[in-house]
């Protein structure tokens, strides 16, 4: 009984194809994308506050924002925080994220006791950072400028 040997042109394909299949890299390729502006702004929704540390004479403490409202890359709530000369500071807040930094502004009314109240604002670009945000801001007030940084945590 005699097999019958495969065509050396058919022998010659089988060994380019297993040659081939040896050279072949197979790839997987997958693409990660950063979360979306509006992702990170979800994130920021709630009640932040600062721990308070020792003030300077021009800065203020106990920053507490409750951000209530999110639209497009767009954040807003109520804003409170403790100033120089007794002055308690409340009203609105509103900030605009672009990755990771936070370009906001605070508008209000200043309180202090024996004092007429009196406007203040306040600006500043936060930066998120992990799970805290860093806020350096400067402003004004009735009682003159304000500056400093505070870390905001949730609450």
């Amino acid at each position: 009984m005699t097999m019958a040997r495969p065509s050396s042109s058919l022998t010659v394909a089988l060994a380019l194809a297993l040659l081939a299949a040896g050279c072949i890299e197979f790839k997987n390729k997958t693409t990660v994308t950063a979360p979306s502006d509006l992702s990170g702004l979800g994130a920021l929704l709630g009640n932040w506050t600062s721990s308070s540390v020792i003030p300077s004479a021009e800065s203020c403490t106990d920053f507490q924002w409750n951000v209530t409202e999110q639209q497009g890359n767009t954040a807003s709530g109520t804003f409170r925080a403790s100033c120089p000369g007794g002055l308690t500071l409340a009203g609105t807040a509103q900030g605009t994220l672009f990755g990771s930094n936070i370009t906001w502004t605070a508008n209000g009314n200043a309180t202090a006791s024996g004092l007429p109240s009196c406007a203040f604002t306040l600006t500043g670009t936060a930066h998120l950072e992990g799970d805290r945000v860093r806020v350096p801001y400067s402003g004004q007030t009735c009682l003159g400028p304000v500056r400093g940084e505070e870390w905001l945590t949730r609450r």
